[in-house]
């Protein structure tokens, strides 16, 4: 499955969708996405994982340097969307409990 996102703009910031599998050989390039979105300094960035079935551990690290840039900025990111697959990896390496989940892109915007 090819893999793709789509960047928006919103009044407070951005919205990262994702579509296809998080893997090692996606991984650089949403690094890069993520960094070019990032450089915008967004107040907000929700990232919407409704078109991913599947993550690894390397997708996972890619999340957690966007929150840490976001944190350590003392701005927000939100995930939502979460698949039952990738919802457990979080749940599992006990993320659930770092990052900000949502049940959907509305939810994360009027967080």
């Amino acid at each position: 499955m090819s893999q793709t996102h789509e960047i928006t703009t919103l009044p407070d910031g951005s919205l990262i969708s994702c579509i296809g599998e998080i893997d090692y050989s996606y991984s650089p390039e949403l690094r890069q996405i993520f960094r070019q979105v990032l450089d915008t300094k967004p107040q907000r960035l929700i990232i919407d994982l409704q078109g991913v079935a599947y993550m690894d551990s390397s997708g996972v690290a890619v999340l957690v340097e966007a929150l840490q840039t976001q944190t350590k900025a003392k701005r927000q990111l939100f995930l939502c969307n979460l698949q039952t697959k990738v919802r457990g990896i979080f749940e599992i390496a006990r993320l659930d409990m770092v990052f900000k989940i949502k049940d959907s892109v509305e939810d994360a915007k009027q967080a």
